[in-house]
């Protein structure tokens, strides 16, 4: 089974993954942990040049989401669908999802030019979703008490409004899939509402 975490920053992704791997772990699960961008050797280089803050010319949005796709093809091939086939549950940090909301609803890129990348380089998709909202200010209240802030941290309110918007809009488009987490409430809540759409799912 495959499912994926979503959610603008400082929504507690993380947190809810590690739980939901040590609880499928405890079923006797075997689970693989990955994320994107990254996930593989190649696909974290291409994670440092997405989120460092440090490039000497602006990174304009379609190589932003050229590179998205790029670590999102190399993580598909290596990591994610042999550990599919091989009968696993994947959970990853961010996947199309992300691309949808961030590239499209945040930047303005066109929803046909994401749907071209998704039809030749996407074969599967996830059969679950979790999106975990929550305000924008609240999300980015946690992001900043974690330290220095990456390149897409470090967008403006106003592009987190668009992005929050697209996973709405997401939801509300694939809501058999797509399944929103309060996620204003404590780690236990959200986990214990992640946990009955799971347990529902497999």
């Amino acid at each position: 089974m495959f499912i994926s975490f979503e959610g603008t920053e400082g929504v507690g992704k993380s947190t809810l993954i590690a739980k939901l791997n040590e609880y499928l772990i405890g079923q006797n699960k075997t689970v693989l942990l990955t994320r994107e961008p990254g996930g593989t050797a190649v696909a974290e280089q291409i994670r440092h040049l997405l989120l460092s803050t440090e490039h000497s010319e602006a990174i304009c949005h379609d190589t932003e989401l050229l590179l998205m796709y790029a670590g999102r093809a190399q993580h598909l091939e290596n990591k994610v669908l042999p550990a599919l086939a091989a009968g696993q549950i994947v959970l990853c940090d961010r996947f199309t999802d992300a691309s949808f909301a961030y590239q499209c609803a945040g930047r303005g890129l066109s929803h046909e030019k994401l749907a071209l990348l998704n039809q030749n380089f996407v074969p599967r998709m996830p059969e679950l979703t979790f999106w975990l909202d929550a305000p924008i200010e609240t999300g980015m209240a946690r992001a900043r008490a974690r330290g220095a802030l990456d390149r897409f941290e470090q967008e403006k309110t106003e592009f987190f409004s668009r992005v929050r918007a697209g996973y709405a809009q997401l939801h509300q488009q694939h809501s058999e899939r797509i399944k929103r987490l309060d996620a204003t409430q404590s780690a236990d809540d959200v986990f214990a509402q992640a946990l009955a759409y799971l347990q529902a799912a497999l």
